[in-house]
């Protein structure tokens, strides 16, 4: 008897170990490249982006959170190893994870190790091959059979490429073709593919896609452009240079000079700089459009109530505020991202205001999913802030760029300029209650202030980014 009961837990215990493992969520972990949140779901009414939208009244829309670097690579590789960058860790686009942070476990290998199916579709680590052994399957990326559709730009494009510089063809175009003419369009139907093959397999899925539009160049679909009438597009009300900004704040705009039709420096045109928002918006549209396909299969599969789906975007875009195009700076709308996460057993429809970084996914995701943190982690779960907007939560978000140390607290954002010894060069401080725009650095007028943010930042960096 004795015997026969013993085996009967032992065989209880395995049966609620395999439901366990049956019922453990899957992660659809969708990046955006360059999405600014400038959506409909974040007030954005002018924004046609229906399926983000509907995907934010689902689940759960952070107001406030921001990337760790203003950067692609240097931004993914810093919340995919949970770590902070440093003035020699995760600095540019190019930045590769495993290089600069060696031996520290990924978010996706976390993942494989505690047997989840990872699989890495589009762009989610800049190299795809970055941490090549956490993904169950290669990396894959979508091959267009060009930038362009136009044959006029194509034309150009190869033209240009040979040129020094390795000068790019026109920094958008509107052609006439279906979503697939494109990548992103290509991304989603292989994406859609390859939930339906993860739907058979015997374990939990963790599918990383990562879209590459709103990204320069702006090239979509012509129907996403007509969702826009071009002469309500207006530019943004502070096209200048901010009051008493520091010099090292403002940069040339370099990504956006190596297009077609882009003077080498200097402001561009009115004309060119709204035909710049313009294409930025219907890319945006356009892969709205995608995410909605992806979403859409997900619920066709029966997959969405097992599913936490987490939308992020890399980093902010400057859409010629403070005289800027592209990222690559410490002001707001460089690190300000958009994040949405929905997860089952979490109310839909809901905002939390507090501040988030990035890094913060990792272990919200370990935990929504019961894996077990690694210790190198620098970031803090959002899972009960997700559940409860009263649970307690950080106080400020860092981030930096460059020579560029920055800190956001709820009503400030404080920029310190240091040389290469650690001297500091210069520094700006923006009051977003009555200045949400940075129009004006009131560094003169905060002097307490300034020297709490000062230790502040120097004490988070000492203390996380060695």
């Amino acid at each position: 008897m004795i015997r026969l009961s013993m085996m009967l837990l032992v065989l209880l215990t395995f049966v609620n170990t395999a439901t366990a493992e049956e019922t453990r969520p899957n992660v659809l972990f969708i990046a955006v490249d360059d999405l600014r949140p400038e959506l409909g779901c974040y007030g954005k009414k002018h924004i046609h982006s229906p399926n983000i939208d509907k995907l934010a009244s689902a689940g759960v829309l952070f107001e406030k959170a921001y990337c760790m670097v203003p950067t692609c690579g240097a931004s993914r590789a810093s919340m995919m190893t949970g770590i902070r960058p440093s003035r020699k860790r995760f600095v540019n686009y190019l930045a590769i994870a495993e290089n600069d942070a060696p031996g520290i476990t990924t978010m996706n290998t976390q993942f494989k190790n505690n047997g989840y199916y990872t699989v890495s579709l589009g762009k989610i680590f800049h190299n795809p091959s970055d941490n090549a052994a956490g993904w169950s399957e290669p990396a894959w990326r979508p091959k267009a059979s060009s930038w362009y559709q136009r044959p006029e730009n194509i034309k150009l494009h190869a033209e240009n490429s040979k040129l020094p510089g390795k000068k790019r063809g026109p920094a958008w175009e509107s052609a006439d073709v279906a979503d697939n003419a494109y990548a992103d369009g290509l991304l989603a139907e292989h994406a859609i593919s390859k939930l339906k093959l993860l739907k058979e397999k015997d374990q939990p899925f963790f599918m990383a896609v990562g879209f590459l539009k709103p990204h320069l160049p702006f090239i979509a679909p012509k129907k996403y452009w007509e969702l826009y009438d071009h002469a309500k597009i207006k530019l943004p009300s502070n096209y200048r240079v901010p009051k008493n900004a520091p010099k090292e704040s403002i940069h040339s705009s370099g990504e956006l000079r190596a297009y077609s039709g882009i003077p080498a420096k200097g402001r561009v045109s009115d004309e060119t700089a709204l035909n710049l928002i313009h294409g930025y918006y219907a890319c945006v549209s356009y892969t709205d459009a995608q995410i909605g396909k992806l979403l859409n299969e997900l619920d066709r599969l029966e997959l969405t109530e097992n599913t936490i789906v987490v939308l992020w975007g890399d980093h902010g875009w400057n859409l010629g505020e403070h005289t800027l195009w592209c990222k690559h700076s410490c002001y707001e709308t460089s690190m300000q991202i958009p994040l949405i996460i929905r997860a089952p057993n979490v109310q839909g429809g809901q905002t939390r205001s507090g501040l988030v970084e990035s890094i913060d996914l990792y272990p919200t995701l370990c935990e929504l999913t019961g894996i077990a943190q690694p210790e190198h982690l620098q970031g803090d779960s959002l899972a009960s802030y997700l559940k409860d907007a009263k649970a307690p939560w950080k106080l400020a978000a860092i981030g930096r760029f460059q020579a560029g140390d920055t800190i956001r607290i709820a009503d400030y954002r404080f920029t310190e300029y240091t040389d290469k010894k650690g001297k500091q060069t210069a520094k700006m401080l923006y009051k977003h209650d009555t200045d949400p725009d940075e129009n004006r650095n009131v560094i003169q007028f905060r002097k307490f202030l300034t020297e709490e943010l000062t230790k502040q930042l120097h004490q988070q960096m000492g203390r996380d980014a060695k």
